[in-house]
């Protein structure tokens, strides 16, 4: 397990909606489907959540053990010399799904309101992805703490 460099944990909270983050799986014929999720946070140190309500390939194609890839970039860090190849961090994972307990209510509870706005009635349901792998855009892993 990988764990999440504390100074980006703000930055990847703090993304929407200017630098959304950016989800990648693997759809069954193959082909990468990657999507902006405005709902994706840091939930701990070893753990990126996010908030699906989709109704698209991605979501019906998300379950216990999908391996996800979540892209986050953002261009200032590049400038700050943080993330200097391109201000980027790649998450490497893979998805629990929460359709209801503690975790579910977490992930809701933290969601950005424009996020929730657009799920009313709660519909969707929490992910949270534990990350194996966090490296920069040269696949060199995130020594940033």
């Amino acid at each position: 397990m990988a764990n999440i460099p504390k100074v980006l944990q703000a930055h990847i909270n703090t993304a929407f909606p200017a630098n959304v983050c950016l989800v990648g799986s693997v759809l069954p014929n193959g082909y990468a489907q990657v999507t902006p999720r405005g709902g994706t946070m840091v939930f701990d140190d070893e753990h990126i959540a996010l908030w699906e309500r989709g109704k698209g390939s991605t979501s019906a194609n998300l379950h216990d053990g999908t391996p996800l890839t979540v892209y986050f970039r953002k261009p200032q860090l590049r400038e700050e010399g943080l993330l200097p190849k391109g201000g980027i961090a790649r998450f490497y994972g893979r998805a629990k799904i929460y359709k209801s307990g503690p975790v579910y209510e977490e992930v809701w509870r933290r969601l950005v309101q424009p996020e929730k706005d657009r799920d009313p009635n709660k519909a969707g349901f929490a992910v949270l992805i534990e990350i194996e792998r966090a490296e920069d855009l040269d696949g060199e892993p995130l020594k940033l703490d």
